[in-house]
C-alpha cells in the first residue's frame, strides 16, 4: 500500500518531531534525540534515468542477444549505477578513479579481477568487488559466457589510466601526462571482495557493512522474510541525499512515500528520492538480501517518533 494522500496530514505531523538515528537502526544510539527535521512539501521526483523499480528481467530483455552493453539504472549527486555487460574474451583496460572507490556486484557469468597489489582472483555470481581510490585494476571475462556486474562509482568522474596504458577515448575529455601521490587502502571493512555465497549465506550470516569511506556506504543487508509491516509504518527517511538498493537473494518489500508497495526480486533495482520516507524489509518463506546503498556514512535517518523501522 502507497503512503498516500489521505495519509499526508499525518506524515507531516510525525515528520516533524523526528527521532535522529545514525546509520544501522535504533540500537545504533542509546538516546535518541528529538528534531524538527525539514522535509519539501512536494516529494522529490524520480528524475531520469531513476525509478521506483528497475526489474532485471526487463533490463536483460532490453538487450536480448546482446554480449556487450551498458545500461544506467541509478544517477544521482552521488554516485551512478549502471549494469555492464562484457562479452567472451573480452577485457578492460587499466585504470585506477581519482578520489572514489568503485565497486560491483557479479550478476552473471565470470570475470578475472587483476587490482594492483593484490593476487588476481576469479569473481562469479554474487561477488563483491570493491577498489580503493587510485589502485590501477582491469577487469576480464573467463569462459564462453558474458560476464555482467552491477557497478557502482562516483557521479561524472571519468578513470584516469596508468602511463603505460592507452586511455579510451571520452567525450570532452583530454588526457595528459601528469604526476600524483598517494591511494586508498583495504582495511577490516573495504576489502577486495566478499564471496556472498560462501562467505554470508553458506556461514549463516546477516551481511553488513562492505564498502565504507567518507563518501560512500554499501551495506549488505540479509534476514529472514517478515510479514508486510502496516502501512503506518513509514520507515524513514535521509535528509539531503537519495537511497537506492540491488536485490541479491530472494525477495524484498519496498515502501516509499507516493508509490504503491514494491516487491522486488533478484537483480532488481529499487530506488527512493532524497526526503522520501521509505521501508524496506525481507519478504516471502526465505532470506531477503538487499545492497542499500548511500553517500557519507555515518547517515542520518530520521524516524517517527515510537514508531518506524527499516
Amino acid at each position: 500500500m502507497a503512503i498516500n494522500n489521505k495519509e499526508d496530514a499525518m506524515m507531516r505531523k510525525l515528520m516533524l518531531v523526528s527521532t535522529l538515528l545514525l546509520a544501522g537502526g535504533p540500537t545504533a544510539s542509546a538516546a535518541p534525540l528529538e528534531a524538527w527535521a525539514p522535509q519539501p512539501v512536494k516529494p522529490a521526483p524520480f528524475a531520469a534515468p531513476n525509478k521506483p523499480l528497475k526489474k532485471f528481467v526487463d533490463i536483460l530483455a532490453r538487450h536480448r542477444g546482446k554480449s556487450d552493453w551498458a545500461e544506467t539504472e541509478v544517477l544521482t549527486r552521488d554516485f551512478i549505477g549502471q549494469y555492464i555487460s562484457m562479452g567472451p574474451g573480452k577485457k578492460t583496460k587499466t585504470q585506477f578513479w581519482a578520489d572514489d572507490r568503485v565497486y560491483w556486484v557479479v550478476a552473471s557469468g565470470q570475470m578475472r579481477v587483476s587490482i594492483d597489489g593484490v593476487e588476481p582472483f576469479i569473481a562469479s555470481k554474487g561477488f563483491l568487488v570493491q577498489v580503493p581510490y587510485r589502485v590501477p585494476y582491469s577487469i576480464e571475462t573467463v569462459g564462453d559466457a558474458p560476464v555482467l556486474r552491477f557497478e557502482i562509482r562516483a557521479a561524472g568522474e571519468t578513470p584516469s589510466y596508468p602511463a603505460s596504458e592507452t586511455p579510451d577515448a571520452a567525450k570532452g575529455i583530454k588526457f595528459i601526462k601528469a604526476v600524483y601521490t598517494g591511494r586508498g587502502k583495504y582495511d577490516d571493512v573495504n576489502k577486495p571482495y566478499i564471496d556472498f555465497e560462501k562467505d554470508i549465506v553458506a556461514a549463516g550470516g546477516k551481511g553488513g557493512g562492505a564498502v565504507k569511506d567518507d563518501h560512500t556506504w554499501a551495506n549488505i543487508i540479509r534476514s529472514q522474510g517478515i510479514p508486510t509491516p502496516p502501512a503506518g509504518n513509514f520507515g524513514h527517511f535521509h535528509e539531503n541525499f537519495a537511497e537506492f538498493w540491488l536485490v541479491m537473494e530472494g525477495k524484498e518489500d519496498f515502501l516509499i512515500e507516493g508509490v504503491p508497495l514494491i516487491t522486488a526480486e533478484f537483480g532488481d533495482i529499487v530506488f527512493a528520492p532524497e526526503e522520501r520516507w521509505h521501508r524496506a524489509t525481507a519478504a516471502g518463506t526465505g532470506f531477503g538480501t538487499r545492497l542499500a546503498i548511500t553517500p557519507r556514512p555515518p547517515s542520518l535517518h530520521y524516524y517517527q517518533p515510537g514508531g518506524g523501522g527499516d
